[in-house]
């Protein structure tokens, strides 16, 4: 049985993006396994679809979506749109963004820490990439502690993307296919522990690998001699730390699964 601690931390954590590499699933499978996946056991840790601009009208309506645009793309969103995720490179790209962001829900990815800031000023969210299917796609463990830092600190909730397929930190294949380059890839569990506890800890807790430095109870999760409360988990996940895309939910659940924590 998964521990109230568990349960805050995953809750709703992984936005489904099989449309996008390293799965790039036709549509019509990346839907069925979404359509799968709210049915199933492991429901409650499902979050959003994640649909590019262009593809949207071949969504259900049903499905709660958050939708890939371009700045080119913007003016041309519809009103019932309300969760979109944009680049920017640089603060006139933020401003831009920021013309449509009203009553809306908006991440906006970022290449580092330093665009948090306007970012927070115009009421939107960050985004960062944590890894790909090269292996300099991947950041440093620093850059992520000081992106997450820069966050808290301007109180900008925010959402991570790519990478994030395993529960701790690992060294395994960028891609699915066969001899695919191997390279040492971020944690989920180490990104948002992180999250919960960054005025204590930085980039030590993301490079952790063993899963007996993590413990989870009722009452709180630990990383070694640093604990959350739950309660606080559940602050930090709604308000702060939201979740992050994959193009797999099976591996991580399966991951989650082996360890023992599911």
């Amino acid at each position: 049985m998964t521990t109230a601690s568990l349960h805050a931390l995953l809750e709703n954590l992984i936005d489904y993006a099989g449309l996008f590499p390293p799965a790039s699933l036709p549509m019509e499978r990346a839907l069925a396994n979404y359509d799968a996946y709210r049915r199933g056991e492991h429901s409650w840790v499902l979050g959003r679809f994640i649909v590019p601009l262009s593809k949207l009208s071949e969504v259900p309506r049903e499905f709660p979506v958050s939708v890939l645009v371009g700045v080119d793309d913007l003016p041309m969103l519809d009103s019932s749109i309300d969760v979109i995720e944009a680049k920017a490179s640089n603060g006139n790209d933020v401003a831009t963004i920021a013309g449509v962001a009203r009553g809306r829900t908006v991440y906006v990815e970022v290449p580092d820490a330093d665009l948090v800031k306007p970012i927070g000023r115009q009421g939107m969210r960050a985004k960062f990439r944590m890894g790909g299917i090269t292996h300099d796609s991947i950041p440093a463990a620093e850059r992520v502690a000081r992106f997450i830092r820069e966050c808290a600190a301007e109180r900008v909730p925010f959402k991570a993307t790519g990478g994030l397929h395993h529960p701790l930190r690992c060294t395994k294949p960028l891609t699915y296919e066969p001899h695919a380059p191997v390279a040492t890839m971020h944690g989920f569990i180490n990104v948002f522990m992180t999250a919960a506890l960054i005025g204590a800890v930085d980039e030590e807790l993301l490079l952790e690998t063993s899963p007996k430095a993590f413990s989870f109870t009722d009452d709180s999760a630990s990383w070694r001699s640093y604990s959350a409360t739950t309660a606080l988990l559940r602050g930090v996940r709604r308000e702060f730390a939201i979740s992050f895309g994959s193009c797999s939910f099976e591996e991580p659940i399966a991951e989650l699964q082996e360890l023992g924590w599911l």
